[in-house]
């Protein structure tokens, strides 16, 4: 096991509270187990059990859940966005996450950098309708402007058959190229990130 630990955590935005079965989870918790072997420790909070309020600020008063969700991205290394697919589109859910992220563009720390720019995030999604590379594209570019950054290969996914009532929870077994892709993403993620706790960006250069 490599010296370095490093924790990841997951933001599931699926739409079904706990303790229902979720696609999105099965899917997140193969990438965290995929993570393990590289020394990587994961957690995961479901979005939908919590009160995250509305907004752009890293604060909406009373009774808002993102905050403590806010520290625990924080205090981790690797972000594992996971979201399924609804009308072809990332959840309500996902979005509302990527929203409340937009407060980090102001953060920065003493050296100029964006306050996530040591930060490593991998993309998940699940799905019965195509859609998943415009998901990831989208989910990513949003990721990428808040100071995360994305590895080589930093998404996995499965989309069923259209039309069809089918969900990833429902397999037997993990489809071979969706077990590849996620072993992928664990390989490149851990060593990124590794190499970013390591040898951090840059200091920007002051204007």
């Amino acid at each position: 096991m490599p010296d370095t630990p490093l924790q990841a955590l997951v933001l599931n935005c699926t739409l079904k509270p706990s303790p229902a079965a979720s696609s999105t989870e099965l899917l997140a918790q193969q990438v965290l187990d995929a993570l393990a072997p590289y020394g990587v420790s994961g957690s995961s909070v479901r979005l939908v059990d919590h009160d995250v309020k509305p907004g752009v600020e890293s604060d909406m008063g009373d009774g808002d859940a993102w905050p403590a969700i806010r520290t625990r991205i924080l205090a981790s290394d690797i972000l594992v966005f996971a979201t399924p697919t609804w009308m072809g589109h990332p959840s309500s859910v996902a979005q509302r996450v990527l929203e409340r992220l937009d407060a980090e563009i102001a953060e920065t720390d003493d050296d100029g950098r964006a306050i996530l720019a040591g930060k490593v995030a991998v993309i998940a999604v699940v799905g019965n309708e195509d859609g998943a590379h415009a998901i990831v594209a989208d989910v990513a570019q949003g990721l990428i402007d808040v100071g995360f950054t994305v590895p080589s290969q930093g998404s996995t996914y499965w989309n069923g058959e259209a039309m069809q009532s089918v969900d990833y929870n429902d397999l037997d077994e993990t489809p071979e190229k969706v077990a590849a892709a996620t072993a992928a993403l664990a390989a490149n993620a851990a060593h990124l990130a590794r190499l970013l706790a390591e040898h951090p960006y840059p200091p920007l250069p002051s204007s």
